[in-house]
């Protein structure tokens, strides 16, 4: 089966289709090595009704008239002679007569009479001119005959040939091929990792795979750093490299060891030539690119086969011209070097940056200790996200240098773990962590082992195992790095939060209050102020928790790290403060991105949504939880990943799509229960209760909840729900319970100054009052929802005022606040709160209006995001895909874009997109 080639197929179909039918034509199929031009050529070869003729373009007939007719028509030969134009041919193919093109024409036309012909032709660039030309005439002239031809290349080389180019596999098909190989042996994080290397390329993908071992299957060995040196596509891409001038080759091994070189020092080291024109050849086959001033591989496997393929020798001389040409900028280099064709070197300081000490390192050119100590100097100091080479690459090259009796190996291990889990690469981290077994290491080290330990198994593993581990590290980092030491414990308190356990927070809180100083720095104050209030909270004491969380938010204007950011981000939100929350969150993810941080950003995004989620800002949930679930996949952390499904059941429940709501909540929920997660269950369960509710199913939403709060004890989940469970309780006669989830709410809004909670404390207040007080208790609610933000909540307020309104025979005065209710979930998308309010509307007495002629500018984000990705050609499966939503998802969410554009094809939306 062929993945992620949904057009691809698609368009052999239509080509096949249109030759049975008499209407021929032809199509090239263009794309690098690799990409499955062969594999398509195949399909297409499989289909029925057709008499095929292949032949593939060889490297070594190139320059043979006609060798590759003679390759195409040789399996039919004892059938030329009845057909009338063979002597012709046959003629043609003995002297060369222009009668040729003609003849094969008339050749394929008499078969074609008798059945449809399939002409499959790989690596038709290969193929020798004269037949390639035979073959373009060929194509031009089949559109009224049973003919197709199918050509395969690396690039377009057929004049009137339609092409088409194969797209790399996007994630979504990464993953299937993935499965298809080692069915669910391969870890997302590791997938993400060797994504990295074939960037959507099949047969690297496969090849890869093919090339793992047990350890780096399980982790405890780092993943490839390239292709497997006996694969295909690693002696393909060698010899595009060997087919370039010679003059150009050792340019090519500078560039693969310091990606990114710019033209000046390039300049320089090929001095008296000039780099500029050696290069060219290699820029024209697509093996370079330059951005501004710059050179650099545009695909990271062919800069790797250009470094490795390399001899050691050269590769050493290349790395010592580079630490040169970072030394000296005025000298003469390129024919003072080792390289071939050239002498020695002169001149090589002691002191630079990272890229100079790197390559000292690469060349070797000093003792080991000497330049394993410059090189990790210079790692520490680097910035992880500006240039070559990454700090852990540096770090973990800087350990290999290191005699293993000395205390600096195990610390430059450790270090470059970190830096690997910080860049997001966890499988590396994991296995430079294996690789500190049997060194000698102080016990501070090992403390701090066991805190990045901990760290990768809070986001990836058990909860409780992680909690254990970040409390030992505590005990040791409190005394000799009192912030560290801090930090873990607030990670600890934090696995105790993700797994719903309040005990062990509250108690974790305790045991961080003891240790309190008064000299402590901002950030450490932030923390312990921070355990404070949340630990208040836990315990129903919210107005005791209100001072220690406006203390974190203040503190929070001069703290820059973003792990700490997102604390102040969450007292925030317990303040009823939701805009700042978000305005904190952001700046955490901002700071993240500037660091380099990639392993943060999935757990910074999961803490953006929770005030995006109170202010129903739907759509912005759904991209950011989208976005946050792609990074947890590829950094591994698979806790992370469970609440961004979580948060997807949520919206997809708003939008009343049933089956992709069930589908992520599920998925979440078997997570949740997989690693402990008590957070992400409880997500997932609000999102069905909420789906229940608005399906018209108060009993079943009441009764989901009430087991939840029953099973779980995750307060800020059951907070955030608590208006929904009152509703549905009020709804199905539970005054009881309903009363008591009032009361709770009540209490922790009274700690806040939030216009929107008070309104939502003033609905809940009006489904439990008497007739008579009802009313007045909904028009507090809708007046304190005109002070806030929460628009999708004044909705959902306006439509539960307008039934009451209208059960208690008052239609007129109902109808106002059910057409602003309906008006607002319609710009939302939320189809089935809309068929509620129109349903009201028309117990109401009012006759639904038609829909307005809409535009692309109506569409929900949703729907605008499905518009635009079919209108660039992707199938409705794809689609489904790439958005986690079901085929009948999107097939639904198509007709209603149809109906809301008044358009009835695909071929309409392509050109109103466009």
């Amino acid at each position: 089966m062929l993945r992620g080639r949904g057009a691809e197929e698609g368009a052999l179909r239509r080509l096949l289709d249109d030759a049975r039918a008499g209407s021929g034509g032809a199509l090239l199929l263009v794309g690098g090595p690799g990409l499955g031009k062969t594999a398509l050529l195949d399909l297409a070869a499989a289909a029925p009704g057709f008499r095929v003729l292949r032949v593939p373009g060889v490297a070594a007939e190139s320059h043979l008239p006609y060798a590759g007719l003679h390759g195409l028509l040789r399996p039919i030969a004892r059938d030329l002679p009845s057909v009338p134009e063979a002597p012709a041919l046959m003629s043609g193919l003995e002297t060369g007569a222009l009668t040729i093109p003609a003849s094969v024409l008339g050749v394929l036309s008499a078969l074609a009479a008798q059945q449809p012909v399939l002409i499959c032709v790989d690596d038709v660039d290969l193929l020798d001119p004269a037949s390639r030309d035979v073959l373009s005439f060929v194509a031009r002239r089949v559109p009224n005959e049973p003919i197709a031809l199918l050509f395969a290349s690396r690039e377009g080389v057929l004049d009137g040939v339609p092409s088409l180019s194969l797209p790399r596999l996007d994630p979504v098909a990464v993953r299937e091929v993935a499965d298809d190989l080692a069915p669910g042996k391969i870890a997302e994080d590791l997938l993400a990792a060797l994504d990295l290397i074939a960037r959507g390329n099949p047969l690297a993908l496969a090849e890869l795979i093919g090339s793992l071992t047990p350890d780096q299957l399980t982790g405890l060995a780092a993943p490839p750093a390239t292709l497997p040196r006996d694969g295909r596509l690693w002696r393909e891409h060698a010899a595009r490299l060997a087919a370039l001038p010679a003059r150009a080759r050792p340019l090519l091994l500078l560039i693969a060891a310091d990606p990114g070189l710019d033209a000046a020092t390039l300049i320089r080291a090929a001095r008296p030539a000039c780099a500029l024109t050696a290069l060219e050849p290699a820029e024209r086959a697509g093996i370079l690119r330059t951005t501004g001033d710059r050179y650099d591989f545009p695909d990271p496997a062919l800069r790797a086969v250009a470094y490795h393929d390399a001899s050691l020798a050269e590769r050493r001389a290349a790395h010592r011209l580079l630490v040169t040409l970072f030394e000296n900028a005025d000298l003469p280099l390129f024919e003072n070097a080792d390289l071939p064709g050239s002498g020695g070197l002169r001149g090589i300081g002691a002191s630079g940056g990272l890229r100079r000490a790197w390559h000292r390192a690469c060349a070797l050119d000093g003792p080991p200790d000497e330049l394993a100590g410059e090189l990790a100097a210079a790692a520490l100091g680097a910035h992880p996200a500006h240039g070559h080479p990454e700090p852990y690459l540096a770090l973990e090259r800087a350990a290999e240098l290191t005699d293993p009796r000395s205390p600096a190996k195990a610390e430059r291990l450790a270090a470059a773990a970190r830096h690997a889990w910080v860049a997001g690469r966890p499988q590396v981290a994991r296995s430079l962590l294996a690789r500190l077994r049997g060194l000698s290491a102080p016990d501070e080290l090992r403390a701090h082992v066991q805190l990045l330990h901990g760290s990768l198994e809070l986001l990836r593993g058990e909860t409780g195992s992680a909690r254990e581990e970040l409390l030992s590290a505590a005990a040791w980092l409190l005394e000799s790095h009192r912030m560290l030491g801090v930090r873990a414990l607030v990670r600890a308190a934090d696995a105790s939060y993700r797994a719903g356990d309040n005990r062990a927070f509250i108690a974790i809180a305790r045991q961080a209050a003891a240790l309190r100083r008064a000299d402590e720095a901002v950030p450490t104050q932030l923390m312990f102020e921070y355990l404070a209030g949340m630990a208040a909270t836990f315990s129903g004491y919210h107005q005791k928790a209100a001072g220690p969380l406006r203390r974190v938010v203040e503190l929070a204007g001069a703290v820059r790290d973003p792990a700490v950011l997102v604390w102040a981000c969450v007292a925030s939100m317990l303040l009823g403060d939701d805009a700042t929350a978000h305005r904190l969150s952001a700046r955490a993810v901002e700071a993240a991105r500037v660091r380099g941080a990639a392993s943060a950003m999935p757990q910074l995004l999961d803490y953006m949504i929770y005030p995006e989620i109170w202010m129903g800002r739907y759509a912005s949930v759904a991209t950011t939880a989208a976005q946050g679930l792609r990074l947890s996949q590829e950094t591994g952390q698979l806790n992370t990943a469970a609440q961004h499904l979580a948060w997807l059941a949520i919206t997809a429940a708003v939008e009343g799509d049933q089956e992709t709501c069930r589908m992520r909540a599920g998925a979440a929920i078997d997570l949740a229960d997989a690693h402990d997660l008590g957070i992400a269950g409880a997500i997932g369960n609000w999102a069905l209760a909420y789906l229940d509710l608005s399906l018209g199913r108060p009993a079943d939403a009441a009764t989901r909840l009430r087991a939840e709060r029953r099973n779980s004890s995750h307060v800020v989940i059951r907070v955030m729900a608590t208006p929904h469970l009152i509703e549905a309780c009020a709804r199905t006669g539970d005054h009881e319970g309903a009363g008591a989830a009032l009361r709770v709410l009540e209490r922790w809004v009274g700690s806040t100054r939030s216009p929107d909670l008070r309104a939502l404390v003033s609905r809940c207040r009006a489904l439990l009052a008497a007739p008579g007080e009802a009313e007045e208790l909904f028009r507090e609610a809708l007046d304190l929802h005109g002070q806030g933000m929460y628009e999708f909540e004044a909705a959902r307020t306006s439509l539960l005022y307008g039934s009451a309104l209208r059960r208690d025979r008052r239609p007129g005065a109902a109808r106002a606040h059910l057409h602003a209710a309906l008006e607002t979930f319609d710009r939302y998308g939320a189809r089935l709160w809309t068929e509620q309010a129109r349903t009201e509307l028309r117990a109401a007495g009012d006759p639904i209006r038609p829909a307005p002629s809409a535009t692309t500018e109506q569409l929900t984000a949703q729907q605008l995001r499905i518009a635009r990705m079919v209108a660039e050609g992707a199938t409705n499966k794809e689609v489904a895909e790439r958005l986690f939503l079901s085929r009948r998802t999107v097939e639904h969410h198509l007709r209603n874009i149809f109906s809301r554009l008044g358009i009835r094809s695909r071929v309409e939306l392509v050109r109103l997109m466009s």
